[in-house]
């Protein structure tokens, strides 16, 4: 048992123990909604977490179902875990239930942050309840909160209470009390945020005809009484200033219906009184934002793109790359900085990597910022973002095939071919991995083809330097092996024969399978689900197609199984094919001269297979044995030769009378033997003729006495 389940036990024994003291207190207590109730059985872990008494007054027990025990004492409350148990438990003798911890089910409803049904502790308080729900919201009516109990509604003030601190004041909360925060109705219809000290601050005015009437982009927009000598800088001052987005030479004043331009920048640069406007009585000023109004001119650099303040800056002589894009608040988070483009007034287009050149990996220094020059900040590439237009082609590599997520991903230099696997998750279980292809584009505006096998590479643990170089415009595709080995006839086309080895006959799933290098002739077998029953184990023929081994093999598997020698498996490669005949085709599968015919007075005569260990005796018990009018003692074998067939003949009675295997004739693959029925032989012939010639005589004697 490790140390959390040691501290789980002893912290669920602390529980016990406490409950049980408590249940000792509180025999009668009435079971409430919310509480926590501990169902105490040895060796139940299902049973060991506690129980929370619903809003509907149950409890859910494993493999049971729903209890009624809201408003039972916990005797009772026992007794009726107890029978519900005994359906599914038999041994419920040392059963115990505690009241764990007393919890209140109270919903918040109203003018709060966050309405909704709580649990709480079982002394909460309405000033708890409140907090559980985030508090009340402006302009909620303290004076007239509700508590709603059994459909009855009891009103009370809250505000008093906040007022004198006097608990008393407020109703001893019950499980499933509901307490309701009215509105004011101060609010009205509208609901708005109230903020006094914003006030000061929204002009002075209290007569709409005369007022001067200031908005746009100042800090603090409103009418404001008009006075003799005033001015439109006191009026600027006066709305808290004119915020950063100001465009402060186009601001716009209007006395008695004509419109004019106020240049305050201008009048900032020269201090001449001159350029300030005449203030009337109901004038207007509007202060346009600064985008309104298109900066240009011919000292003008412009930075756009994923800055935190894009726009138009006036340049000044040795003003440099770094100091225009500190200028404009540097890149954002979301800003690709390695693909960084330079739009030169001469229409030329400057690419900067600032990642590489910040690392020390680059040594290109920035380049040279004059007026007219636009800066622009791509935005990072997005994986999710599946567009094509986001990374241009001639920096996009493609990977396609079997990986977690295939698609045109960035590509930079600096990367490597596992590089570009690990971005795109690597690939997935069912990658042919050990023939990845991968085609480079060349300079002579040709490709290269190649094929790398990653499994070889990180077994033998090469390094880096030999992986092939991609750039940008590759296109990388990993093949999927077979879905199912048993049924791979839809994945003939996605596989290819260069990577495959053929196994037909009496194998489980024949068929055509991925074959790689490493793989042997029992990897081939096991994949193909091994041979089956009727299968000839010792006349296996393999096709090789390899010029170093190109032609026909033939594998004695059983005596592979015999005697474990790995050197009877051949050495089969990818485009091989394997054939394991049946055992009972031999007229089919295997020529007359490499099997041995027996014929005659046996029980089942044909062709068998003949190998240099077996005797005639093993060729009789093959074919059934001799029939009971076969005549042993003439059995004829003829031997096939170099020269000319030659027949011996053999008396099997007498070699059982001796049991001398010397005497057994020696057989060789394509010989005949043929056992002759008894009415074929000389002696049962002549047996035959001196019983017709002894009647003959018999019938004439019987004549000549007649």
């Amino acid at each position: 048992m490790n140390l959390l389940n040691v501290k789980r036990y002893l912290l669920m024994f602390i529980l016990i123990i406490s409950a049980v003291f408590v249940n000792a207190q509180e025999a009668d207590y009435l079971v409430h909604n919310g509480d926590l109730l501990q169902i105490s059985l040895p060796g139940e872990e299902s049973l060991q977490a506690p129980f929370k008494v619903s809003r509907q007054g149950t409890i859910i027990l494993p493999e049971v179902g729903l209890a009624q025990v809201a408003g039972l004492t916990l005797v009772a409350t026992t007794s009726l875990i107890r029978k519900k148990l005994q359906k599914v438990f038999i041994d419920l003798d040392y059963l115990n239930v505690y009241l764990l911890k007393k919890q209140l089910i109270i919903s918040v409803r109203g003018y709060v942050l966050q309405p909704g049904e709580f649990t709480l502790q079982y002394d909460a308080s309405v000033q708890r309840a409140i907090y559980a729900a985030g508090g009340l919201r402006a302009g909620a009516q303290l004076d007239r909160l509700q508590l709603i109990r059994n459909k009855k509604i009891t009103v009370f003030n809250y505000k008093k209470y906040l007022d004198s601190g006097d608990i008393s004041l407020l109703p001893i909360l019950q499980s499933m009390d509901a307490l309701f925060i009215p509105a004011s109705p101060l609010t009205g219809n509208v609901e708005v945020e109230f903020n006094p000290s914003e006030m000061v601050n929204a002009g002075d005015s209290v007569n709409n005809q005369d007022a001067i009437k200031v908005f746009g982009e100042v800090n603090n927009p409103g009418s404001f009484t008009y006075r003799d000598g005033i001015d439109i800088v006191d009026l600027l001052m006066g709305s808290g200033g004119v915020t950063r987005y100001a465009g402060v030479e186009k601001i716009r004043v209007i006395n008695e219906g004509k419109p004019a331009l106020f240049d305050l920048k201008k009048y900032l640069d020269s201090g001449d009184v001159s350029y300030l406007p005449t203030i009337q009585k109901g004038a207007t000023i509007f202060v346009p934002k600064q985008q309104d109004e298109i900066k240009s001119g011919a000292q003008m650099v412009y930075i756009m793109g994923e800055v935190a303040k894009p726009g138009a800056f006036e340049s000044k002589d040795g003003a440099t790359f770094m100091d225009i894009l500190a200028n404009a608040g540097g890149p954002t988070r979301f800003a690709e900085s390695r693909q960084i483009r330079v739009l030169k007034a001469n229409g030329t287009i400057i690419a900067f990597d600032l990642s590489a050149y910040t690392e020390g990996l680059s040594k290109t220094p920035p380049p040279t910022i004059s007026a007219g020059d636009a800066i622009f900040v791509p935005e990072k590439t997005d994986m999710n973002q599946k567009s094509w237009l986001k990374v241009t082609p001639n920096r996009a590599v493609r990977v396609i095939g079997a990986v977690m997520h295939p698609g045109r991903i960035e590509w930079s230099d600096e990367m490597s071919l596992l590089d570009l696997l690990a971005h795109v998750g690597g690939p997935t279980s069912k990658a042919d991995t050990n023939n990845i292809e991968i085609v480079v584009p060349q300079n002579n505006a040709q490709a290269k083809a190649y094929s790398f096998d990653l499994n070889a590479f990180l077994k033998e643990g090469k390094s880096d330097a030999t992986l092939p170089v991609i750039r940008a415009g590759s296109t990388i595709m990993i093949h999927e092996l077979p879905i199912d080995p048993k049924d791979n006839k839809s994945q003939w086309v996605r596989q290819s024969s260069e990577k495959s080895i053929y196994i037909f006959g009496q194998v489980g799933a024949p068929g055509r399978y991925m074959f790689s290098n490493e793989m042997n002739f029992l990897d081939i077998l096991a994949a193909a689900d091994g041979p089956t029953d009727k299968a000839d184990l010792r006349n296996i023929r393999i096709n090789h197609r390899d010029n170093r081994q190109k032609g026909v093999s033939k594998l004695d598997l059983a005596l592979y199984f015999e005697t474990g020698d790995d050197s009877l498996l051949p050495h089969v490669q990818i485009g091989d094919t394997i054939y394991i005949p049946e055992k009972d085709r031999i007229w089919l599968d295997q020529s007359k001269e490499s099997t041995v015919r027996v014929l005659g007075a046996v029980n089942r005569p044909g062709r068998y297979r003949f190998d240099d260990t077996m005797t005639l005796l093993d060729l009789l018990a093959e074919s059934g044995g001799t029939k009971e009018d076969a005549y042993i003692k003439n059995i004829t074998v003829v031997n096939m030769s170099c020269c000319r067939d030659q027949a011996r003949r053999f008396d099997l009675s007498k070699f059982i009378e001796s049991a001398s295997f010397a005497d057994l004739p020696v057989l060789r693959a394509g010989d005949t033997i043929y056992i002759p029925y008894r009415n074929e032989s000389g002696y049962e012939k002549f047996r035959k003729g001196l019983t017709d010639l002894v009647q003959i005589l018999a019938l004439g004697a019987l004549i000549g006495l007649l």
